[in-house]
């Protein structure tokens, strides 16, 4: 009987964790989802070294590769990143909206999660924390306080840097929006436009 006590929560523990671990949803039925009635294109952000080395210093570790893939529409981005929990990459779908320092996050879905621990990060509960979330200059930090979760520091540290990665790649693709110049009036001294004077 006690083996039989002990042996039914360790079952359930186990089968928590590989339940837990795997793909809940695949990078084109991401991007159906946030693009109708069709997914654009493909776009490609070249990662320059003036680009790189804030983007090395958000995610604390030196970025590779000489380009990012991103997809678009109007004012709106989605990326998907990987990132480092623990050990092993959590694939993560992020939708960015808005120009400018007017750039919030839309959405973060977690696609993939390959470990163990920290699959929390998973649950709309945890994710919804991103929505409408910017990020402010220079050291492009989240505006808002994300809430951890215990026994998954890691995976909410590794989701973070995703989506302050996010925003500052959006940046690069929908910057500031310059302001219009001034029309020019038409200067009536010494013109033919000026009134006649008697």
């Amino acid at each position: 009987m006690a083996f039989l006590f002990l042996f039914v929560p360790l079952s359930l523990v186990a089968s928590n964790e590989a339940h837990s671990k795997g793909i809940y949803q695949t990078v084109p039925d991401f991007l159906a989802e946030n693009f109708q009635p069709s997914t654009p294109k493909a776009g490609s952000l070249w990662l320059t070294p003036e680009l790189k080395k804030p983007a090395s210093a958000i995610l604390d570790r030196k970025v590779r590769g000489i380009r990012v893939r991103y997809w678009k529409d109007e004012n709106k981005t989605a990326w998907i990143v990987e990132e480092i929990g623990k050990e092993l990459p959590i694939t993560i779908g992020i939708v960015v909206k808005g120009r400018g320092q007017d750039s919030y996050i839309d959405q973060v879905k977690i696609l993939a999660f390959r470990e163990s621990r920290g699959w929390e990060v998973r649950y709309p509960a945890f994710t919804a924390q991103y929505y409408n979330v910017k990020i402010t200059a220079p050291n492009y930090k989240l505006d808002q306080h994300i809430d951890g979760i215990t026994g998954a520091t890691l995976s909410v540290r590794a989701v973070t840097k995703a989506a302050r990665l996010a925003l500052f790649y959006h940046l690069q693709v929908y910057p500031q929006q310059a302001a219009l110049p001034a029309i020019d009036q038409p200067k009536l001294e010494n013109s033919k436009l000026a009134p006649k004077t008697p």
